[in-house]
């Protein structure tokens, strides 16, 4: 149920998506959900936290970069689009394993928590706004397509390089 429902939130949204929505498209009873799970904002805790446990067990667990970068852009996808709807992401989601692994490594180079905090906030909002809103940039700036860019592959190959591992990117 709860991998249909974060479908559901890439596709539209959580303010867009029902528990009936959710029943329907898992094949059970909405009843169900809300008697195990509760209501929306629920719904949207537990998505989140399935989200980020999906995405650390592939990276963890040596999947494909590809399976890695789908999990990891479904759950950019939710976290975009609650946040757009109105929730507080930061205050809903209850660990961040994935981040904190980006903060470990920016604290070994440079040396202190506060400042590797904010350049992990830096490089983390580089990568996604260029991941999230891509063709939005390139179409406003006139860059073509078919041609790489140099922004979110530099800012990816960084992360890559700094973590060992380029699955870990994301």
């Amino acid at each position: 149920m709860l991998s249909h429902a974060a479908d559901l939130f890439a596709e539209r949204g959580p303010a867009a998506t029902s528990l009936r929505d959710i029943a329907e498209r898992s094949g059970v009873n909405a009843g169900l959900i809300f008697r195990h799970v509760g209501n929306k904002d629920a719904v949207v805790v537990a998505v989140l936290d399935h989200l980020e446990r999906e995405l650390t067990t592939a990276r963890e667990s040596g999947m494909s970069r590809d399976v890695v970068e789908a999990r990891a852009e479904r759950s950019w996808k939710v976290i975009a689009r609650a946040l757009l709807d109105g929730f507080d992401v930061g205050r809903l989601q209850r660990r961040f394993s994935n981040v904190e692994q980006l903060v470990e490594v920016a604290r070994a180079h440079h040396g202190d928590d506060y400042t590797a905090r904010v350049s992990t906030a830096d490089a983390l909002a580089l990568q996604l706004g260029w991941h999230l809103f891509g063709p939005f940039l390139r179409a406003a700036t006139g860059l073509d397509d078919a041609e790489p860019h140099p922004v979110p592959n530099a800012v990816g190959e960084a992360f890559a390089a700094e973590l060992g591992d380029p699955r870990r990117l994301r």
